[in-house]
């Protein structure tokens, strides 16, 4: 597609933010807003993440989009509150990181939850009977234990989700695998100890990062504005500009709700305090 007034963009910097859990919303909407980015040419983009992670296709298809659109346009990452977990992987798809120094970052590792209710079901006089095809086929049930094979299954699945998360960290951050390994244990830290640790590049604020993008493609910081790709918001809001705040509240607890339902079961690069 032939954009209009290309030249207008080939001055301005693309700001994109990522926040809250990724999911398949998040995907669908950043994947997009990179194609804009593509189509109309812009020199740079600021990459800006608040999250905790997510889900880990999802993260990866992220992260394969902005490893593709590099080839063609700067990329500058800028971690707010929290960049974890997932939110590091998908900022792997950035050639330059900056963070906050009191930026919660790391948590890199794989957690996969399900629920055991059996012991409620048996007070309440609920059982179930299953017809399966294999003996796995119910694995992570939430009406028995899991037996020890299940678990060795599913410890695989973790440990290979681990293994891609290790070494695309080492690979964007050009760290040994033993390196990444060291810290790469489910904890958190600091904006501060990932500079130390070489998970970013840089230390400071997003109006830092957006000079630095700037920077990078000889456009002067003091007046190349950031063009923000985001989701056209829904006409209440737009409308009635009080209900703003009250919604927003309302939506990201239904959004997280929904998240924990539709999640469970499944491998996720998420930090989970």
């Amino acid at each position: 597609m032939v954009w209009p007034f290309k030249s207008k963009f080939r001055k301005q910097i693309a700001r994109i933010e990522i926040t809250g859990a990724i999911a398949g919303s998040t995907r669908k909407r950043v994947l997009e807003a990179l194609k804009t980015v593509e189509e109309k040419k812009f020199p740079a983009l600021l990459l800006r993440i608040d999250s905790p992670g997510g889900t880990v296709g999802d993260s990866q298809e992220i992260y394969s989009a902005l490893k593709s659109l590099r080839k063609k346009t700067k990329i500058v990452a800028s971690f707010g509150n929290i960049s974890a977990s997932g939110g590091v992987y998908i900022g792997m798809g950035a050639e330059h990181i900056m963070a906050n120094p009191g930026t919660i970052t790391g948590s890199i590792g794989v957690i996969l939850r399900g629920n055991n209710l059996e012991r409620l079901l048996e007070k309440i006089g609920v059982s179930f009977k299953v017809i399966k095809s294999g003996p796995y086929k119910d694995i992570l049930a939430f009406d028995r234990e899991l037996t020890e094979p299940e678990e060795n299954i599913l410890q695989e699945l973790i440990d290979t989700s681990y293994q891609q998360f290790v070494q695309t960290v080492a690979e964007a951050r050009s760290l040994a695998v033993e390196t990444v390994k060291s810290f790469a244990d489910g904890r958190i830290f600091t904006g501060q100890q990932a500079l130390e640790l070489g998970v970013v590049d840089r230390l400071g604020t997003e109006e830092d990062a957006r000079r630095w993008t700037a920077e990078l493609v000889n456009l002067d910081p003091d007046k190349t504005p950031c063009y923000t790709l985001e989701e056209r918001k829904p006409l209440l809001s737009r409308v009635l500009p009080g209900s703003r705040q009250v919604s927003s509240r309302l939506g990201a607890g239904i959004d997280w709700l929904e998240f924990e339902m539709s999640t469970s079961g499944l491998p996720l690069w998420l930090y989970r305090p």
